[in-house]
């Protein structure tokens, strides 16, 4: 061991007459980071039934292409056989853990200035998985929900533009027209009974529609609550008064008006779009024991994946040109 003495003014910010002032700090640890997105919370939290999680999509009717009319004196009748498909979805395992250092603990427990920074660093690990959740659900870079690719979630963004629904807008085409006419399209297919229910994304991109029917229309939208107490604009569809929810992990390439960006947008139905969870739908936190190194350590962990039920006809992705 290795005894020095230590310059006990380096520990003060000043040392004279009468005074010592030495380093207080406010408890309260400045926090506004990102810690949740709307999407997460409102689409389906469903179990999944094993790994894969499986279910079964009706296609189309069994009648459609086959039922006739016939002479009612000489019936023949064409048999018709059920229109369902096997679907199926491999979970996903996202996990975090802290580590906290028993010299380190008991010397913020005697000093007794940051007695609650125990308790918040868990809350952020939690926190933090789920940030990392809220944006692989959007953008997560598997492949393939039967034959999964990467460890990571194939996103909803994925899922819905491998549906094969997908508009551009052109750099000088109407955003709100085409997003309309979109609506209005869904709704009208003969095929399947589609209401869509919300229009994800960027704040960046929600800003250029008010921009546009600001200058169009001179028009400014109702607002309607989503969430407890949160208010969004809301646009007049075919299918209702849909919801513009503004998504920070929503991303965009390129530079708004400089022609080079395109900002996706999303027109979903939000019923069929389900998160199939293991164990608990919420994070679960695990105290491991104490290893040799005195260390307590907390690791949470999360089993689930998302599913976009109707990729192809309840859901379409919308691509802005700027």
């Amino acid at each position: 061991m290795n005894a020095t003495f230590t310059d006990i003014h380096a520990a003060a910010d000043f040392m004279g007459p009468g005074a010592i002032e030495v380093p207080l700090y406010q408890t309260e640890i400045l926090d506004i980071c990102r810690r949740s997105s709307p999407f997460g919370q409102r689409i389906k939290q469903i179990p999944a039934t094993g790994h894969p999680s499986r279910y079964f999509e009706q296609i189309a009717l069994p009648q459609a292409g086959s039922a006739a009319f016939v002479d009612p004196r000489t019936i023949t009748p064409t048999v018709v056989t059920p229109n369902r498909q096997e679907r199926s979805v491999y979970l996903k395992a996202l996990v975090a853990q802290m580590n906290y250092n028993l010299f380190d603990m008991e010397l913020g427990k005697q000093q007794q200035q940051f007695a609650y920074v125990q308790a918040k660093d868990l809350v952020d690990t939690v926190s933090g998985l789920m940030v990392e959740h809220d944006i692989a659900l959007w953008n997560g870079n598997d492949t393939s929900l039967t034959t999964p690719t990467t460890k990571q979630y194939m996103g909803v963004a994925a899922q819905i533009a491998g549906g094969g629904n997908t508009v551009t807008v052109g750099a000088s085409a109407k955003i709100v027209d085409t997003i309309k006419t979109t609506v209005a399209q869904m709704v009208a297919s003969n095929g399947y009974h589609v209401r869509p229910t919300a229009i994800y994304a960027n704040p960046v991109l929600l800003d250029l529609i008010d921009q546009e029917l600001k200058a169009e229309y001179n028009v400014v939208l109702n607002t309607t609550e989503i969430n407890g107490g949160f208010r969004v604009k809301a646009i007049t569809t075919q299918a209702g008064e849909l919801p513009l929810i503004p998504d920070w992990s929503l991303s965009y390439t390129g530079t708004p008006g400089s022609g080079t960006a395109v900002l996706p947008a999303y027109i979903v139905t939000e019923d069929l779009i389900e998160y199939h969870w293991l164990g608990d739908p919420a994070p679960r936190v695990f105290q491991l024991g104490l290893p040799n190194s005195l260390s307590y350590q907390y690791v949470a962990i999360k089993f689930g994946a998302p599913v976009v039920k109707g990729a192809n006809y309840a859901h379409y992705q919308v691509l802005v040109d700027r």
